[in-house]
C-alpha cells in the first residue's frame, strides 16, 4: 500500500495495490490463511494481524488479497480486507500507523494540529516502543495507534482478546504523562458500519479498568472510522466514545 500522488497526499488516502478477489478457507497459526481465488486456486496469504480477529475471519467470506512480486518473500500473498455484512474490514494491522500518520501530516485530525515534527517507532518505558511522538515547540505528544476490527451492535470493542502488550502501553504512556508530556490513544477503527467505541470489558475487563484509570490521569482517546472500498482507505470521522 502507498500513498501516490499529491491528491492523495493532500487528502490523506492510503491506495490499495492491484488485489485479488478469494473466498476465505481458513486462518490458521494467526499469521497464515488459506484463500480460494476465483480461478479455483488455493493459496496460502500472509495474515498480517496478530489479533483473534474475533467476528471478521468467518471461512466462507469474500477477502481480498495483494500479491508481492519480492522474490525473497516466502508467502507471495498478503490478506488485506474481508466483506462482512455490514462493511469492508481491512485487517492489516500495517495499515493504521501509516493511515493515522498520513492523516496528521495532511491536516486530517482536528486534535493533532499544529505539530512539527512526527518521529515513528520511538523507544520508551521500558524496552517498548511508541507509535509517534509529535513536537512542536519543545513539547511531546506520545501516541499510541489501535487496530480495532471487532464491532457488535454497532459498537466498535478493543481489545478482541486479552492483551497484556496493550494493557503495558497504558501503563507506560500515564508515566510519560507523569513527565508532563501529552499522551494519546487513538483506536483507529478499519470498518464502516460501527456509532461508537468502548473497551471492550466482556473480553478484557482489566484493559478497561486500566484505561479509565488512565483517562482520569490525563490520557485522550480518539476514534475515528474510516472510508474503505477496493480503491483507497482513508480517515472518515470521529466516534463517540463510551468509556
Amino acid at each position: 500500500m502507498a500513498v501516490k500522488g499529491d491528491g492523495e497526499r493532500a487528502s490523506g488516502a492510503l491506495t490499495w495495490p492491484p488485489l485479488l478477489k478469494g473466498t476465505l478457507i481458513k486462518r490458521y497459526k494467526r499469521f497464515m490463511a488459506d484463500v480460494r481465488l476465483r480461478n479455483n486456486h488455493v493459496v496460502t496469504a500472509h495474515c498480517p494481524n496478530s489479533g483473534s480477529m474475533l467476528g471478521c475471519s468467518e471461512p466462507g467470506r469474500p477477502v481480498y488479497l495483494s500479491r508481492s512480486s519480492n522474490p525473497k518473500r516466502r508467502l507471495k500473498y498478503t490478506w488485506e480486507m474481508i466483506q462482512m455484512p455490514a462493511s469492508l474490514v481491512g485487517i492489516n494491522t500495517m495499515v493504521p500507523n501509516r493511515l493515522v500518520k498520513t492523516s496528521i501530516l495532511s491536516g486530517k485530525i482536528p486534535e493533532l494540529l499544529g505539530y512539527t515534527e512526527i518521529q515513528s517507532e520511538v523507544r520508551y518505558g521500558k524496552s517498548s516502543r511508541v507509535d509517534l511522538v509529535l513536537k512542536r515547540d519543545g513539547e511531546s505528544c506520545f501516541l499510541e495507534v489501535k487496530n480495532c476490527t471487532l464491532v457488535e451492535n454497532g459498537i466498535a470493542f478493543f481489545p478482541d482478546a486479552v492483551t497484556s502488550r496493550g494493557l503495558k502501553h497504558l501503563v507506560e504512556l500515564q508515566a510519560q504523562m507523569k513527565e508532563g508530556h501529552r499522551a494519546v490513544m487513538f483506536y483507529l477503527v478499519q470498518r464502516m458500519d460501527a456509532k461508537a467505541f468502548s473497551p471492550a470489558d466482556h473480553i478484557d475487563p482489566a484493559y478497561g479498568e486500566e484505561l479509565r484509570k488512565a483517562v482520569k490521569a490525563g490520557l485522550e482517546i480518539l476514534a475515528y472510522d474510516v472510508t474503505i472500498d477496493l480503491k483507497a482507505i482513508s480517515l472518515r470521522a470521529p466516534l463517540p466514545v463510551r468509556l
